[in-house]
């Protein structure tokens, strides 16, 4: 006899801004990301020191939602590279291709990030030749 299915439920998984508050100052990178499975969506809450950086690049494939946790810091982005300020709050939208930089305050910056979830790598045959 097998067991029935059991539905998808709503869960609770983390207070973000209590994990952002209680990180250490000098902390950075990830401070907690989403690992539950069968996901369709990957999230991460990231965290930069003061004065810290991440390099100008770009996403080809994936949209970004980009939410400030606390703290605050310089989005640049674009082609002419244009300084959006970001504080507790402010919700970013990332599009596929766009060019970003991003750049902590003197309080540092946690922000969470929310993207579809990438395949996982796939080992394929050598093409022939």
């Amino acid at each position: 006899m097998t067991e029935p299915e059991q539905e998808p439920l709503p869960r609770v998984l983390c207070d973000l801004a209590a994990l952002a508050a209680d990180a250490d100052a000098s902390a950075s990178g990830a401070l907690w990301r989403l690992a539950e499975s069968g996901r369709q969506l990957d999230a991460n809450l990231v965290r930069l020191p003061p004065d810290q950086r991440v390099a100008a690049h770009a996403e080809p494939d994936l949209d970004v939602l980009l939410l400030v946790v606390a703290g605050g810091g310089t989005l640049y982005g674009g082609t002419e590279g244009a300084a959006r300020q970001l504080t507790g709050g402010t919700l970013l939208w990332l599009p596929h291709g766009s060019t970003r930089e991003l750049a902590a305050g003197p309080d540092g910056l946690a922000y969470l990030t929310v993207h579809r979830r990438r395949p996982g790598m796939r080992i394929r045959p050598a093409p022939p030749g």
